[in-house]
């Protein structure tokens, strides 16, 4: 097996038994990656043979790009393939060697909990269990996924649950329930893109910007504290796995960028509700390359794509290649309205749009710098998802009538 580093910042981490591990950080601290490096090393060693992992998502859908990429990434780095037998229908991971198994669920609804409540390994027990982004979960879910972890185990194996997230807000239930509770068996531990000795000097320069332009952001994503409910523009949303849901009708939202991400949402619309549920989120790209990335993932041409305006030649260069994209006209007051018009319905979104949960978790309005008060007017610091969606709502909220199409028609 090759030598991997770790990040000396987490071997703490790396080293406790005890049940909970709370792994608190900001955006760029490494947690996620050193979590994914600690449970292959781990899995991999005839020490802790019998001992299963289970990861868990709010979406079990968007494991494939997050959790199972970077468990993979693991494994090939370590020379491990030959080991390890991953596929992704369903999506797991075998140890050959120890037995092993990595299993990936998700809990957005009904059945999905289900799965979680009668998972099982062919062989050995369930021990460990990783929920990452578990700002995404319920504190049932949370409460179903403990009770999971019981029984005698062979001597030397333990069970541990360890969470990865963001502090986003102070009312959540993961900072009165595990992080403020005083227990001898839990472990917390709270990283900054600081610790992160292999972060870049551009993502370093981004978070700077951040700290002058919106400092309750850089409070939760730079610095990993806990973050102010106050100010947030969004709370009605909420992360499911949408890959069963039928549409009333569709729209597209696209806004543009290079140095800052060009983004192209899929929207679902169904009983005044709003379904986020594809993202294309790209930076540094030309807009030809971009129309390349939305192809790729199969953004239906037939569907009408709703764009920033102040870019009319590259909505021109979009409509070359086929698609139905046209200006949003901007107005006096139109974003104002546009927000208005989101907050008065639920928002759910994709657990594969990962860009889009970020922003719209941290969107929030400005201080009034004199008064330290709260002003009627949004942040505009990594709000790309933010504009592409407000653009993709416009046809509603104008009132101008849409095709029904069935979702068989664009392959989802």
């Amino acid at each position: 097996m090759s030598s991997i580093q770790f990040n000396k910042a987490f071997k703490a981490a790396n080293e406790t038994k005890k049940r909970f591990r709370l792994l608190m950080g900001g955006a760029g601290s490494g947690k996620s990656v050193n979590v994914a490096q600690d449970y292959i090393v781990k899995l991999s060693s005839p020490k802790y043979a019998g001992c299963s992992l289970m990861v868990v998502r709010a979406s079990e859908a968007s494991h494939l790009t997050s959790t199972f990429a970077e468990l993979a990434g693991v494994i090939l780095k370590l020379g491990l393939q030959s080991v390890w037998k991953m596929k992704t229908s369903p999506m797991q991971m075998y140890n050959a060697v120890t037995g092993n198994y990595i299993l990936f669920r998700g809990c957005s609804d009904m059945r999905a909990l289900e799965r979680l409540k009668s998972v099982t390994v062919p062989q050995g027990k369930l021990c460990w269990v990783w929920i990452e982004e578990a700002t995404e979960l319920k504190a049932n879910d949370f409460e179903i996924i403990n009770d999971r972890l019981r029984g005698n185990i062979e001597k030397g194996l333990y069970y541990q649950i360890t969470l990865t997230f963001n502090p986003v807000n102070t009312g959540h239930w993961i900072k009165s329930k595990l992080w403020d509770f005083k227990d001898k068996n839990t472990f917390k531990h709270r990283s900054t893109y600081k610790d992160n000795k292999f972060i870049d000097k551009e993502y370093k320069e981004t978070m700077e910007r951040r700290r002058i332009v919106d400092p309750e952001g850089y409070k939760v994503y730079a610095l990993g504290e806990w973050g102010e409910t106050g100010g947030l523009i969004f709370t009605n949303y909420e992360v499911r796995d949408l890959s069963r849901y039928q549409f009333d009708t569709y729209t597209i939202g696209v806004d543009f960028g290079f140095n800052h991400a060009s983004v192209c949402l899929l929207v679902g619309h169904r009983d005044g509700d709003i379904y986020i549920i594809k993202e294309v989120f790209k930076k540094g790209r030309t807009n030809s390359e971009f129309i390349e990335d939305i192809e790729a993932v199969g953004i239906p041409k037939n569907i009408l794509m709703y764009c920033d305006s102040a870019e009319p030649d590259r909505i021109k260069e979009i409509k070359q290649a086929a698609f139905k994209a046209y200006p949003v006209k901007k107005e006096p007051n139109s974003v104002k309205q546009q927000i208005e018009y989101l907050r008065q319905r639920r928002i759910y979104i994709d657990g594969s749009c990962k860009n889009t949960i970020r922003e719209i978790q941290a969107y929030r309005y400005k201080k009034d710098r004199s008064t330290g008060e709260y002003i009627d007017e949004p942040l505009e610091v990594e709000d790309d998802t933010i504009a592409a969606l407000r653009y993709s709502i416009e046809p509603y909220r104008r009132f101008k009538r849409l095709v029904v199409l069935d979702k068989k028609v664009f392959g989802l």
